[in-house]
């Protein structure tokens, strides 16, 4: 597939990108894939029927639907449109097979929080990327508050969950900053015998707690507590999803490496726990303005003008800390721009990376350093020296969705093609479209 500008060609699962001059036009995104999870995990045992509009499209939304169906959760899916008919809170059924999360992390984990509080036993799996996450750290919590929760020998799933009804409430304070893991916690409290509190070192995402708040169950804030009780009746709800802004941070970033780019996205999420990569671009001096602002289902919602006229002459990126937890998707990206752009980019404190879809940070540098640049991989982090012009290269994605799309931004600005292994299934964990959207605005 070769669009007019021949800026992407896909053969046989591989890509090819080759240079462009800037991106223009306008974009509407599919659904967050965040919200997504969860609307529909929450819809499932909440009493009555509720429709999620512009749903995601990701391959690991999709997987969250199927495990939801074989718990017995009346789902219909029209286009982008899904209406999940829930069980109320003990109406799951103990599934025929086994559920498999396939490569998302945030199906099986969040997933668990609810099967915990559930009067049956339950095992969940996925793939060999997945089957190698940590999954300890779902586990413990989930015992604490009186389920069976088995795991293979090296902390990883498959998870045998022998669920009960009610949960211990119990109040669990985070040992690293993850939404993922604070869900799990708050899902099971919606089971427990009182009120779940769940304590973060920082700030995270927060798309559970503001669902929960829409969805009817009292949830209330103290400084980095969050609580939830139990034992409390959801009801069903219409909801628009926005675009997925960790997607649209793609498109955002080959704007912004690419002088006279004029891109429009547009009806995207803009969560204040989500946009720390335009505050990073921004400081950058980025041109991004925020219009058309409004809140759709609890969530803020917005367009968002890129244009890349106005960066600095001299750019340097220090990334570490608190900051990390609301930029963990982006880094790679950031990684992969940084090099574009010539930036010096110093990451630390982001060890977290090796233990997602790839190990992010060996990926990031092993593409970075087949491009030309001067990057050296650190045990938490790396550093980009950012003086070297990146060259056309054999990529990898290492079968990881955020790989392929931050190898592409990169080489849609390098000297020369780039092939991309594994890029074109790959992306389809999170956007599918991302070829054919890219190919849209390409100039």
């Amino acid at each position: 597939m070769t669009n007019n500008h021949d800026s992407v060609d896909i053969d046989d699962g591989s890509v090819k990108v080759a240079p462009i001059n800037r991106l223009r036009g306008n974009l509407c995104l599919p659904g967050d894939k965040s919200v997504s999870h969860r609307a529909a995990m929450i819809a499932s045992i909440a009493y009555g029927e509720s429709v999620l509009e512009n749903f995601s499209t990701a391959q690991d939304c999709a997987a969250t639907l199927d495990c939801l169906r074989a718990l017995g959760v009346r789902v219909e899916q029209d286009g982008s449109t899904v209406t999940v008919l829930g069980t109320g809170a003990s109406g799951l059924q103990k599934p025929a097979q086994i559920l498999n999360a396939q490569n998302s992390g945030t199906t099986m984990r969040l997933l668990s929080g609810i099967l915990a509080g559930q009067p049956f036993e339950t095992t969940i799996t996925g793939d060999d990327s997945l089957r190698s996450r940590p999954m300890l750290r779902v586990a413990e919590p989930l015992r604490l508050m009186g389920s069976e929760v088995e795991l293979e020998s090296n902390g990883c799933a498959p998870l045998r969950i022998k669920g009960r009804r009610p949960l211990r409430a119990v109040e669990y304070q985070l040992r690293i900053a993850s939404a993922q893991i604070k869900s799990t916690v708050l899902f099971a409290g919606l089971a427990a015998d009182g009120i779940t509190t769940v304590e973060e070192p920082a700030p995270t995402r927060d798309h559970t707690e503001r669902l929960l708040s829409e969805f009817g169950a009292p949830i209330q804030r103290n400084g980095k507590k969050i609580s939830v009780r139990g034992g409390v009746e959801l009801g069903s709800r219409k909801l628009l999803v926005p675009g997925d802004i960790s997607s649209a941070a793609f498109f955002i970033a080959a704007a912004v490496s690419l002088p006279g780019s004029d891109l429009v996205i547009r009806d995207v999420g803009l969560n204040p726990t989500r946009t720390a990569f335009l505050s990073t671009l921004r400081t950058m001096g980025a041109d991004i303005v925020v219009s058309d602002e409004r809140l759709e289902g609890g969530e803020p919602v917005g367009s968002l003008r890129i244009r890349s006229d106005k960066l600095k002459e001299s750019r340097s990126l220090e990334i570490s800390g608190a900051e990390v937890s609301n930029l963990i998707d982006e880094l790679p990206l950031l990684g992969f721009l940084a090099a574009s752009l010539g930036c010096e980019m110093n990451l630390r404190d982001a060890g977290e990376l090796r233990v997602k879809e790839s190990d992010r940070i060996a990926a990031t540098v092993a593409n970075l350093a087949r491009m030309g640049a001067c990057a050296e991989e650190r045990p938490d982090g790396w550093h980009v020296k950012g003086a070297a012009a990146l060259h056309g290269a054999a990529l990898s994605a290492f079968g990881d969705h955020r790989i392929a799309m931050g190898c592409a931004v990169a080489a849609l600005s390098a000297q020369g093609s780039s092939q991309i292994e594994g890029a074109a299934n790959s992306v389809a964990v999170s956007l599918p479209e991302f070829w054919s959207l890219l190919e849209s605005v390409a100039e």
